[in-house]
């Protein structure tokens, strides 16, 4: 019996060490294999050059900076090796005074391992111009490898900021995302350098290369060359865009320049920012002094702006009593300065009143009565479902990140955000664009196409890609009914810069025909027991109203949207109106509009 379990353990220890021999021998054969083959053939990773930013006369916007970074061989911060590291170091710190010394040493010894054979980058970047002097003594060192590079650069500073955004360094995150923008180290974080990142950066290239032990190459094997070079061309003229930053100088505030097919020339969010700043890293005092400015230049108030759009949305609040068929274009309200609802009183912005009112001059003279009594026979739901289907409450599509839908608010909506009811004085504010309405600028922009051509247009930047151009698209169409009833909405905003008691008539001087909306848009509300309401320029800057113009031409072959919102400058006619009627002549100048049409 004993003999027997002996022979079975021998047995089983013969057969275990005959497996192991089987998987060592032929089964992790295909495995080792690999190893062996990655051991002998190494892939460098080609980085492509990321794609230049111009404008439609191809005017830079965002180029690429060319100059070299420097790298120094791995396994030099052993002690035994140590000091060939500083002085290497300590020879490129003479060499370009710029570099900091210990910086080098901490990315140098974050690098380093054992396992590393690839030099280690230490200078992320220098200009041509200062390393070329100096290019032959580095090659010299076996120990330092120059190696071209570039660096994005922004050539028109703050121009544009908000539109082109900026690139910066590569975070973890992304890098799991994207692995162009890890070998690289950076991706585009705002505006269209985020938006197109992909694009842009284009793809890797690669080398596979035969090597020995000691990493030496001994034979290429395959050379894939990376896509790149993938420049972009916008819609934009930046000559038309310096022009209105000079406008605004000392001002805060937006203004779009756009086509009716919804091609943008111009957009400015002001303040502006330069965007250099951010390439190779923004310092904490620079941010703070950025993030703390009351005039927020850091948001792109085009897209993430949300302001009371104010008496511009009047058109749509029209359009909604027209599809209602309560109201008809003829359907007179009898404005005497105010109404009251409850113990409420919701007055007019002309205390007098205008008298008996239908809606073309409701709108030429902005009379809230109007609306206010509109408003309640016709309902918040109805204007609420109008005015989203003329693309406000949802996203333009603009090819830029990020961006805001805004409110426009029925009963459903505050029930879910508030969980309360809706009060019939809601309706009236919400009437003349108050209350909880919020709209971005480019939202407006977009309305005001749609009130010009009957088509609600998807606003872009991009113009062209390599050599595919850029297709409008058109979100919503009028119908043949809905453009009818349009022409009296537009007859109206015809007069409101033409009519002699137009809001913005006084303002505007240019030499094109336009018409347009104003908007006083409140940024604090007026108590009820207060009387007589104090002028605009009686109250404080940041109490003071917004101010909107928007406005399309020439009146009778619209091209161009032109929409202007000057934050706390008061009545959108006497702040916005000087400002749109520059940026129309500027247009004629430009050759984009012929004068007198």
């Amino acid at each position: 019996m004993r003999l027997k379990i002996v022979f079975y353990i021998f047995i089983f220890v013969w057969i275990l060490l005959l497996s192991r021999l089987y998987f060592l021998s032929i089964k992790s054969n295909s495995y080792y294999e690999i190893l062996a083959k990655q051991n002998m053939i190494k892939t460098e990773w080609i980085i492509p050059t990321r794609g230049e930013i111009l404008d439609r006369n191809l005017n830079p916007l965002a180029v690429n900076k060319i100059g070299f970074k420097i790298k120094v061989a791995p396994h030099l911060s052993y002690k035994k090796r140590y000091k060939k590291l500083e002085k290497n170091l300590k020879y490129i710190k003479k060499l370009f005074s710029e570099v900091d010394f210990e910086k080098m040493l901490r990315k140098y010894k974050r690098k380093d391992s054992p396992y590393n054979h690839d030099f280690i980058e230490v200078v992320d970047f220098l200009p041509f111009e200062k390393v070329l002097p100096y290019y032959s003594k580095l090659n010299l060192n076996p120990d330092i490898l120059v190696e071209p590079t570039f660096k994005r650069f922004y050539p028109n500073g703050d121009l544009a900021s908000h539109i082109i955004g900026y690139v910066s360094r590569t975070n973890p995150k992304e890098a799991k995302k994207d692995k162009v923008a890890k070998m690289v180290g950076i991706i585009g974080k705002a505006g269209i350098e985020k938006f197109y990142n992909r694009y842009l950066e284009g793809e890797l290239g690669y080398k596979k290369v035969k090597v020995t032990a000691f990493n030496e190459e001994i034979e290429t094997l395959e050379i894939k060359e990376p896509i790149q070079n993938r420049n972009l061309i916008l819609s934009i003229d930046i000559r038309l865009q310096k022009y209105i930053e000079k406008l605004f100088k000392g001002k805060a505030g937006v203004a779009i320049v756009m086509g009716i097919d919804g091609e943008i020339l111009s957009a400015g969010s002001f303040p502006e920012y330069d965007i250099n700043m951010f390439v190779s890293g923004i310092s904490k005092d620079k941010w703070f002094e950025l993030i703390s400015d009351f005039n927020h230049p850091f948001t792109n108030k085009l897209i993430n702006g949300l302001y009371p759009p104010g008496s511009t949305i009047k058109m749509g609040v029209a359009l909604a009593f027209l599809d209602s068929r309560k109201i008809s274009e003829y359907t007179p309200f009898f404005c005497n300065g105010s109404i009251e609802i409850g113990k409420r009183r919701f007055r007019c912005w002309k205390t007098t009143g205008h008298g008996e009112t239908r809606m073309k001059k409701a709108i030429r003279e902005s009379c809230d009565v109007y609306f206010y009594e509109g408003s309640l026979k016709v309902g918040i739901n109805k204007i609420s479902d109008t005015l989203k289907k003329l693309g406000f409450s949802k996203k333009t599509g603009v090819d830029l990140p990020n961006e805001f839908i805004g409110i426009i608010p029925n009963k459903e909506w505050k029930e879910k955000k508030y969980n309360r009811k809706w009060y019939i004085g809601e309706t009236v504010v919400a009437s003349i664009g108050q209350g909880y309405d919020l709209v971005t600028p480019m939202q407006i922009a977009r309305y005001t196409a749609l009130l010009a051509s009957g088509r609600l247009p998807t606003p872009h930047f991009a113009k062209k890609f390599v050599d595919k151009d850029y297709k409008p698209k058109y979100e919503y169409a009028l119908s043949d009914i809905q453009r009818r009833k349009l022409k009296t909405i537009q007859k109206a905003m015809y007069e409101v810069c033409n009519h002699p008691k137009g809001t913005a008539t006084a303002h505007i001087d240019t030499k094109i025909k336009i018409a347009g909306k104003t908007g006083t848009a409140q940024v604090v509300g007026i108590p009820q027991d207060e009387k007589k309401r104090m002028k605009e320029d009686e109250l404080k800057y940041f109490s003071r109203s917004h101010a909107w113009l928007t406005t399309y031409g020439p009146y009778k072959k619209p091209k161009y949207i032109v929409t202007v919102l000057v934050e706390h400058g008061g009545h959108g006619g006497s702040a916005a109106g000087p400002i749109v009627s520059k940026i129309y002549d500027k247009l004629i100048e430009l050759g984009y509009i012929k004068a007198g049409h």
